[in-house]
């Protein structure tokens, strides 16, 4: 086979095939997208438009995952919902190739702010002493970059092998998405070194991102015994909503690319999952029950007011 591709598009056959079962799920969808980009939005502007909350290395991680997580239900949602509208759902190889860069890039430095985050928590709880020496904004921006960087990488990879692969028919992904083990499943030739690849590059920093993260709030739980009972408290509270994000993230993450492609047959739920669902639950979890912010939205909402008034 020449290292070519003979399909310039795919044909996604979606969550269902079931008219009245697509109607309902269109309209769930819809509303799930939107709030999911105005709930994060809405933390993005509250935490900029505040110095205080700026100011702070948490708040400031917090902003830009909310950031990444309008890209990523972005990524995929759209076209998702709007196929929903049509009996033929396709996607051209360039978007095809498009949309799986994309989703990957953003996908992984998410993962990896999620451990900067972490290390921000690490050195609060640790070594509050020291905190405001550590975590300066230049150190901030340092991890940000190192986080553009590392997705920006692990996509590269991805896509310069993806779309090398000669695709010769069928053209039928039986998803909602561009992903790789779908596409894999296309290919015209043998693709087990390159299911490995996938493993190796995805599945595994997978793994090792989640273990690190699970030994750093290992740590941070252990040196907690030293605590107040109200540092204790605020402590566990703030901990307990990052590690509920970071299982969110990362298990449908390693189920996804640490295994065969044929080995589940669950696969659309845990993409609709991490794509849909999680992006949503996110500011839930971490700022719209976070007392701050809820005041600094509180504040936003009333210079809004001021301002419509002097209109």
């Amino acid at each position: 086979m020449k290292n070519q591709s003979f399909v310039t598009e795919f044909v996604l056959l979606g969550l269902s095939q079931n008219p009245d079962f697509q109607k309902i799920i269109f309209l769930i969808l819809l509303v799930v997208y939107i709030a999911t980009v105005g709930g994060n939005l809405l933390n993005v502007v509250t935490i900029l438009s505040s110095p205080a909350l700026l100011g702070s290395p948490m708040y400031f991680f917090l902003a830009f995952l909310s950031f990444l997580d309008v890209c990523i239900s972005s990524v995929t949602a759209p076209k998702m919902i709007a196929d929903f509208l049509y009996e033929k759902k396709t996607i051209s190889f360039g978007g095809c190739m498009v949309q799986l860069f994309v989703g990957h890039f953003f996908g992984s430095t998410e993962l990896i702010v999620l451990a900067a985050m972490a290390y921000d928590r690490y050195v609060a709880i640790c070594k509050p002493l020291h905190y405001s020496s550590i975590m300066t904004s230049r150190l901030c921006g340092i991890l940000i970059g190192v986080a553009w960087t590392g997705g920006l990488l692990h996509s590269t990879i991805q896509i310069a092998f993806t779309s090398q692969l000669p695709f010769c028919g069928p053209n039928i992904i039986d998803h909602f998405m561009c992903d790789l083990f779908p596409l894999l499943k296309l290919a015209c030739t043998d693709t087990y070194v390159f299911g490995l690849l996938v493993v190796a590059n995805s599945g595994f920093i997978c793994i090792l991102i989640f273990s690190l993260l699970l030994v750093s709030y290992g740590v941070i739980l252990f040196s907690l015994r030293s605590q107040s009972t109200e540092g204790q408290r605020k402590a566990l509270s703030t901990c307990g909503s990052h590690i509920a994000v970071v299982v969110m993230l990362f298990v449908p993450c390693i189920i996804e690319y640490t295994r065969p492609p044929s080995a589940f047959s669950f696969d659309k739920m845990v993409e609709l999952f991490y794509a849909t669902l999680t992006p949503l639950l996110n500011p839930l979890i971490y700022t719209f029950r976070n007392k701050e912010v809820k005041n600094a939205m509180t504040r936003l909402w009333k210079r809004l007011m001021v301002l419509s008034d002097k209109k």
